[in-house]
């Protein structure tokens, strides 16, 4: 049988787990009897948690909330989650939580033991604003923090990645740990292509022991989500902007177009027309977002633009007839 102390905190860890316990299953889970669970019950009760009971044979028992509740207590994994969402909530740009996010973390690494507290320090997550993506295979905990743990100290982490077939190794300065559209990436210099390269983590089984350390390289613009944010829109400098950017002017209300931009100016023109200003990877992709409005539209510029508006009307009309276009053989004349 678990000492006292330990076994206050494991019923206190079940009862904060689900609203209503029974007797009978709290005591199957830290394999005690029913007089045991009582008199702990009566313990937590002294020291300040608000703990219900209901009659009956093998009686019920509900945490209560209340304004004198002591600090509640966390697992490891539990306090690594509230550290990875308190990080995120804290460099969400527009969230209005950042400084109390900062403020909690503090807290919670304070009141942590030494042992965990080490591992969560080097904990570092950046939020980069992004679309949804298709649901990943989960990341888990011991990941985040390995991976975090050799960015903080600078140590190459040595990896087989892939997603199907046989895994490439592959070998990285690691430098930032993100979360994106709900997926979660390492921004690292690979050091076998002499690049800079996004990782996903899910795809990644760490190999050990870490290579040797290293000497931190810039990274391209300085700011990791300016960067990530250029390397997912195939942008070719550092400043995280789409390549490919232009502004139409459709013949539809600025407020119906705002509901369905998202990444995009809109500007009123008059009470029916207004401008809008997109980016996107190339310019037929520019030209095809922009087609999705149905409304008129005006090509304000660039000429890029206006060329792929046009090509794009030929594949369209090409599409419609029920043709495909003729390429000549490769090497043809």
């Amino acid at each position: 049988m678990a000492k006292t102390s330990a076994r206050l905190l494991a019923l206190l860890s079940l009862l904060q787990t689900r609203r209503d316990w029974s007797g009978t299953a709290l005591a199957g889970r830290l394999d005690v009897s029913l007089r045991t669970v009582r008199r702990d019950v009566d313990r937590l009760r002294e020291l300040g948690y608000p703990i219900a009971a209901a009659k009956g044979p093998e009686g019920g028992y509900r945490l209560g909330a209340g304004t004198d509740l002591p600090p509640l207590l966390f697992d490891d994994d539990q306090a690594v989650a509230l550290t990875v969402a308190l990080q995120i909530a804290a460099t969400t740009r527009g969230s209005g939580l950042a400084e109390s996010a900062e403020r909690a973390l503090n807290t919670i690494r304070q009141v942590m033991p030494a042992r965990l507290r080490h591992r969560v320090t080097a904990l570092d997550v950046t939020a980069v604003d992004g679309s949804p993506a298709q649901p990943a295979e989960p990341v888990g905990g011991d990941a985040l923090l390995t991976i975090s743990a050799a960015v903080h100290a600078r140590e190459v982490l040595r990896f087989d990645y892939g997603s199907g077939g046989t895994p490439a190794a592959r070998r990285a300065e690691p430098h930032h740990v993100i979360t994106r559209g709900g997926r979660w990436y390492l921004v690292a210099w690979d050091l076998d292509r002499d690049d800079w390269r996004t990782f996903r983590v899910e795809r990644m089984a760490l190999r050990t022991p870490h290579g040797p350390r290293f000497t931190p390289r810039a990274l391209p613009g300085g700011d990791v989500a300016t960067f990530v944010t250029g390397a997912f829109r195939g942008s070719g400098d550092a400043t995280g902007d789409w390549p490919c950017r232009g502004t139409v002017i459709l013949d539809l209300p600025a407020a119906v177009v705002a509901r369905h931009t998202r990444d995009g100016l809109v500007e009123p023109i008059a009470t029916d027309r207004c401008r809008l200003t997109l980016g996107s990877w190339s310019w037929p992709g520019l030209a095809a977002a922009f087609a999705r409005y149905d409304a008129d539209i005006e090509v304000v510029g660039p000429g890029e633009l206006t060329e792929a508006f046009a090509d794009l009307a030929r594949r369209l009309s090409r599409a419609a007839a029920g043709r495909v276009a003729t390429r000549a053989p490769a090497g043809g004349e």
